[in-house]
């Protein structure tokens, strides 16, 4: 079985079941583990991917207003591999290369016909889902039972230690010029881990927003999540975010609870390291270093 996936969640959820030896193409973004990165490219971005976030909004967005794809399927690289099996997504349009680019892309392509798996999870639950459907196509429903049962055994173990706790109040950045507070699952993890998400509706898309709102509702922590940024690249734009005028005045400014994630590595993609996204939330909210991410999944700014 010869295995493309188009979008970095796949690849994971493909490892994750012991069927990394059978991908043969992956997407740009595709990063995780190591060991898949020698793999053929089959993807790229239209934009400048290292811009500033607010140059990055602006290419994306003037792609889309001219009905282009943000993304370009590389039929030639596609054609070469024959793969049985293409795994792409029809969540987002600007995350990762969709089930529109992909099908486009094969009308171009004679001789192959392989099955697409498209995902579309929008909370935790489809989340597991899209696993239990992959283990499904690769004959790994056993595994994918004891991944999930062990995800659930964690979830209910944080849960319990946070049930008797003060709920904090928090709020999840996941891009910063222009704002965008984060949705989908977001919201749910923050629960898990004994927060109150201030700003984000579980299983609803991320919404665009103003400063203004997160200044009048002034959460108690802050912790930024933006997608495809890790936590240097987020540090780096945070310097002028700090310009803005009522910056210092957030209750969560002045008693030093801000925090940068790997939005990259973590919260922004739906497959099996939302674990470890959950852990990171759980230490965050709580004052801990329980799961031992701090300074790869997160830090807290000043420290």
């Amino acid at each position: 079985m010869k295995i493309i996936s188009l979008i970095a969640s796949g690849t994971e959820i493909v490892h994750s079941l012991g069927n990394a030896k059978d991908l043969v193409g992956i997407s740009h973004e595709c990063d995780y583990p190591i060991s898949i990165k020698s793999l053929p490219i089959c993807s790229e971005p239209r934009f400048n991917v290292d811009g500033k976030s607010v140059e990055v909004d602006t290419q994306i967005k003037s792609l889309l207003q001219s009905a282009l794809s943000v993304y370009r399927v590389r039929e030639d690289v596609i054609s070469k591999l024959s793969p049985d099996i293409i795994i792409t997504q029809s969540q987002c349009d600007v995350c990762a290369v969709n089930i529109k680019d992909v099908r486009s892309a094969l009308d171009s392509i004679l001789g192959i016909q392989p099955e697409i798996i498209s995902l579309e999870p929008n909370n935790l639950n489809d989340v597991w889902c899209d696993i239990k459907d992959i283990a499904n196509i690769l004959n790994k429903d056993n595994e994918a039972m004891t991944m999930l049962n062990g995800f659930n055994e964690d979830i209910r173990i944080i849960k319990e230690k946070n049930k008797q706790h003060k709920p904090i109040s928090i709020g999840c950045i996941e891009w910063i010029e222009p704002l965008m507070f984060a949705g989908n699952w977001v919201p749910e993890i923050v629960n898990i881990a004994g927060g109150i998400d201030l700003f984000g509706k579980a299983g609803h898309h991320s919404e665009w927003s103003e400063y203004e709102e997160l200044y009048s509702k002034d959460p108690d922590k802050i912790i930024f999540m933006p997608c495809g940024y890790t936590i240097e690249r987020t540090e780096s734009e945070l310097k002028e975010l700090i310009q803005h005028n009522k910056w210092n005045n957030l209750k969560a400014v002045k008693e030093g609870q801000i925090y940068l994630t790997d939005g990259n590595q973590y919260f922004n993609r739906p497959g099996p390291r939302l674990l470890d996204s959950i852990k990171i939330m759980d230490d965050i909210i709580n004052d801990e270093n329980t799961h031992s991410l701090r300074g790869t999944g997160w830090k807290k700014i000043g420290t």
